[in-house]
């Protein structure tokens, strides 16, 4: 533990720090500390404070203006991240931004699944497989799951980029990306201290500051500190409930100018995340209305259920169709360790005014130790007098990735251009085991806990291991022939080889090949593709611009580890066609932003999961993934709208429409589980992706004095309509309605160097809405329906001083 002490120090040092800071030579912030620092073009645009700020973003790999970028983008930036209380990635599943969504995979916290415009896959959580939407932090692609939601840093913006990406960001962006923008140093000294307390036992603490400029070189440190305890408690003495987290991190960045031109950033960043998932519950029992057996008739068929029944419910077990904060069974549960840690260099030399030189260099990793008993006696295996139940998911991922890109970015007389280079290298090896940690006793009045050394040295269930190289060389380009003419085009070839192997299916080395002569399963996988780009965009005015856009993006195919014999399946690919329009009207005072797609997808990756019993008595969730023959269909519409009517209050609405169809897939679980030969072909669906979602927002700023301390005020509403949550299940969850709101008396000055304090009340799921954000009748036939509720109201205060 001794890195979380470190933490903990440095925020002790800020402390001390802003005590010797009191003196003169600190500068007054002019807005709370959060706020980002504008860039020198930023300031040069800025208007009055009576309408709204520009928005710079880096999408196009250079800064533009959020109005005069044509592609479909959504910029959430520190002040929203702040007046949201966001503080990992986990917290914009509240929907807001609705072409956005974020969910857990399974229950868990320790692996987030990404989504943008219904390009939402269901189970990344492999080492073989790959996302649908990439997730960057600082221009660095992030390659699995695992590890996305650690607590964020000091974070400038986080720009979502809607529709493919394929050309300048590459594979696996057939949805979009998610680019995180982290605070670069500034060389003044400064910096900001916020500490807070919440329910749940929750303490956060947080330290961001800038060290003076010595001999060119600036520095910036920042640590985070996250917790909170359990939301649905664990009647089981000393062991951790559900959705529960302890998150701690820090990161070192440094900007070295050493002569004009030439900018050399380097960062590491170390974070670590204890979490627990959150509770699986029984809705719903014997949902089929099937014969319950009595104990009679399972003791008179050797401990076993009677053809056509379904096991009795045990008498300590609840059918719970609310939001629970207690579970009904005490089971064993130890927090999941995720651990991520990575070194950047980006290095920019500007050649001449025409041309300047990049290099991103990239190392990283993340492991994460996975103890998920999220379900008790709620999922199988069902009910039997003395047998074991209560599926404990034991399992390991280890990753290792390296990568490098090369950039040339310039502008010659009307043509703005960019090339690049990419490589990136990663090795993923992942193992599981699923041992049941409780025992029933004769009649299901009580049970007991086994012997640890039973289950934590259980049977392997898989275990894995895969690599994965990708290459690329791509170009965009935009000229300008006429003023309010803008021509993009742009392509990206990519050559990806992947390989791995399934060394362990229960607990004996995997077979493929023939029965007379088995080998261990494996698979390869070398594919090449060229992505092209083209985009028009017209200036209708200084204030209105739209654009039409084509563009493809891919996901790479690869294999199911949790498949008996390693399936591999093949790419899958977006083509996509896009308009919008872009606008800041009456002295920017109302900025609307509208765009409408049609996306076709080809071969899409589908998942079939089942729990299967095994002989031993544990339940084996086998998957295997399919590329689904013809077209999936996406059509959508996204609109944003942000108003300010009058100085200090902003008022702000997006809204999403996505339209999906899947065709049809073949189900091979289900044809091996029938063994009759006959092909089983069923309907499938988008997860995670509601027809209609809209956010909104009301911000409201009230000066009190000339020295610049304001009572601000936010509100934000986010509704969707309910989402298939597994592939091949027909089940919808519930509608969400999450409110969020703070309250905050801002820069209260506490000294004449500048010096600030700001004091704020916050609340998550402010009117502590309930709704199942997860939900799976795949039990229903032999127990019943269990679900995932989103977290209860979270509220709390907190004070930050800037100095």
């Amino acid at each position: 533990m001794s890195f979380q002490y470190l933490v903990r120090a440095g925020l002790l040092a800020g402390v001390g720090s802003f005590a010797l800071a009191a003196g003169p030579a600190v500068a007054a912030e002019p807005q709370e500390a959060t706020a980002p620092a504008a860039t020198p073009e930023a300031e040069a645009a800025a208007v009055d404070s009576s309408g709204l700020t520009e928005i710079v973003v880096t999408a196009t790999k250079r800064e533009t203006s959020l109005k005069d970028t044509p592609i479909s983008i959504s910029v959430v930036g520190a002040d929203d991240l702040k007046k949201r209380h966001v503080q990992s990635l986990i917290d914009l599943a509240d929907g807001a931004v609705p072409s956005l969504r974020v969910a857990t995979f399974e229950a868990r916290q320790s692996a987030l699944t990404i989504g943008i415009r219904g390009i939402v896959p269901l189970d990344a959580n492999q080492p073989a497989r790959e996302q649908g939407v990439g997730v960057y932090l600082d221009g660095v692609y992030l390659g699995r799951q695992h590890g996305l939601n650690a607590g964020l840093f000091d974070v400038e913006r986080i720009e979502v980029l809607k529709g493919p990406q394929g050309t300048l960001f590459g594979r696996n962006t057939e949805g979009g990306a998610l680019s995180i923008v982290s605070k670069a140093p500034t060389g003044e000294f400064g910096g900001r201290l916020t500490t807070g307390f919440g329910n749940y036992g929750a303490y956060t603490g947080q330290l961001h500051m800038d060290l003076p400029e010595i001999a060119n070189v600036s520095f910036k440190l920042d640590g985070v500190i996250q917790h909170q305890d359990a939301t649905t408690k664990n009647p089981l003495a000393g062991q951790a409930g559900w959705n529960q987290y302890h998150r701690y991190g820090g990161r070192i960045a440094a900007r070295w100018k050493p002569v004009d031109g030439l900018t050399v950033d380097l960062a590491f960043d170390k974070a670590r995340d204890e979490n627990t998932p959150f509770y699986s519950q029984l809705i719903n029992f014997n949902p089929l209305g099937k014969p319950v057996a009595t104990l009679a008739e399972i003791a008179a068929n050797g401990n076993k259920l009677p053809s056509g029944k379904i096991a009795p419910l045990p008498s300590v077990v609840q059918v719970q169709p609310d939001r629970s904060g207690l579970a009904d069974v005490g089971v064993p549960q130890q927090p999941s360790i995720d651990k991520t840690q990575g070194f950047t260099s980006t290095i920019k030399y500007e050649l001449s005014p025409e041309i300047e030189l990049r290099s991103i260099t990239a190392w990283r990793t993340v492991s994460d130790e996975q103890w998920d008993n999220s379900a008790g006696a709620h999922r199988t295996p069902v009910f039997l007098p003395n047998t074991n139940f209560s599926r404990y998911s034991l399992a390991t991922l280890d990753q290792r990735q390296f990568s490098q890109e090369f950039q040339a970015v310039g502008s010659v007389a009307n043509l703005d251009y960019v090339l690049g280079l990419y490589y990136f290298n990663e090795r993923a090896n992942d193992s599981a085991r699923t041992p049941n940690s409780n025992k029933w006793n004769a009649d299901g009045t009580g049970y007991t806990i086994n012997d640890p050394s039973q289950y934590l040295n259980a049977t392997i269930a898989r275990q894995s291991i895969a690599f994965a190289k990708s290459y690329a060389a791509y170009g965009q380009a935009t000229y300008s022939p006429i003023d309010p003419l803008h021509i993009t085009v742009g392509g990206r070839y990519t050559k990806d080889k992947k390989n791995g192997t399934l060394e362990l299916v229960n607990g004996a080395p995997s077979k493929c090949g023939t029965t007379a002569s088995p080998v261990v399963c494996t698979f390869s996988y070398d594919n090449s593709r060229f992505d092209p780009l083209a985009i028009v965009a017209f200036d209708v005015t200084r204030e209105i611009n739209v654009y039409a856009k084509y563009a493809t993006g891919y996901r790479a195919g690869g294999a199911s580890s949790r498949s008996v014999n390693y399936r591999s399946f093949g790419a899958e690919s977006v083509k996509s066609y896009e308009v919008g329009l872009k606008s800041e009207l009456f002295d920017r005072r109302v900025r609307f932003n509208l765009a409408g797609y049609i996306m076709d997808r080809k071969d899409s990756q589908v998942d079939f999961n089942f729990f299967i019993p095994q002989a031993d008595g544990t339940v084996r969730n086998t998957l295997e993934t399919v590329n689904a023959a013809g077209i999936t269909k996406i059509r959508g519409i996204e609109a944003d709208l942000t108003v300010r009517p009058v100085e200090g209050l902003s008022l702000g609405v997006s809204y999403a429409y996505t339209y999906t169809r899947v065709p049809d897939a073949q189900n091979t679980v289900q044809e091996a589980l029938n063994a009759d030969g006959v092909p089983v072909f069923q309907p499938v669906y988008i997860v995670f992706t509601p027809k209609n979602a809209v956010s909104g927002t009301v911000d409201y700023d009230l000066p009190i004095n000339d020295a610049g301390t304001a009572i601000r005020f936010h509100v934000d509403a986010n509704y969707s309509d309910p989402v298939h949550s597994f592939d091949n299940e027909d089940v919808l969850t519930d509608k969400s309605f999450i409110v969020n709101a703070r309250l905050a008396l801002a820069d209260i000055p506490m000294s004449d160097a500048g010096q600030k304090l700001t004091i704020a009340g916050w609340a998550r799921n402010l009117f502590n809405e309930s709704h199942i954000y997860r939900r799976s009748n795949a039990n229903g036939a032999v127990l019943g329906d269990y679900a995932n509720f989103n977290a209860p109201r979270t509220y709390g205060v907190e004070a930050t001083v800037n100095f």
